[in-house]
């Protein structure tokens, strides 16, 4: 008995088609830098914002090296969609992210207790703020901002606890890498 040669060939094509676009979607072709934005970055951190894609990019300038501007800005993207954005404001007081001034920022905001560092900080669906003292050279205090995708993350309950990890992680290294003396 001999196979339908169209039939063969059919099948081979599907097979191949299957393959190759479980080739194209799957799996990530890109690697996380060891830093970004001026700061290191830990995968571990923002692994649960990432998802499977070709491109990693940086863009925005450092959130350290500032120049004449008082704040900086920087966004991770993975095939041009943001997952992590960081912003970093030299200010020259301590603000209070739970001020109804400040709620504009937030879905769902609730304080950041227990802070590892002193400063003051409030956690929403898809960012955080942080204020801290600095008593750097050009910075008397920082505001770090973390922007997280609102979509990635798992659930709302996880993403928030992703974020809080995130944000508690990248803050000293800011500081640190501002000159920050508090």
């Amino acid at each position: 008995m001999s196979a339908n040669p169209c039939r063969v060939a059919a099948s081979l094509a599907a097979a191949c088609l299957v393959a190759s676009l479980a080739g194209c979607g799957g799996g990530r072709a890109y690697t996380v830098p060891a830093e970004a934005c001026g700061v290191p970055i830990d995968a571990k951190r923002i692994e649960p914002f990432l998802f499977d894609g070709r491109k990693l990019e940086v863009a925005g300038g450092s959130v350290i090296d500032t120049g004449e501007k008082s704040w900086g800005r920087c966004w991770i993207r993975v095939d041009g969609r943001q997952v992590v954005g960081l912003q970093v404001e030299k200010v020259d007081r301590l603000h209070d992210p739970m001020d109804e001034s400040e709620e504009f920022r937030f879905r769902n905001r609730t304080k950041m207790a227990d802070l590892p560092f002193p400063g003051l900080g409030a956690l929403g669906d898809a960012v955080s703020m942080v204020s801290t003292a600095c008593a750097a050279p050009n910075a008397d205090h920082l505001i770090t901002y973390v922007h997280v995708d609102g979509e990635s993350g798992g659930d709302v309950a996880e993403r928030r606890k992703d974020l809080r990890a995130l944000t508690l992680d990248i803050v000293p290294k800011v500081k640190k890498a501002m000159g920050c003396t508090k």
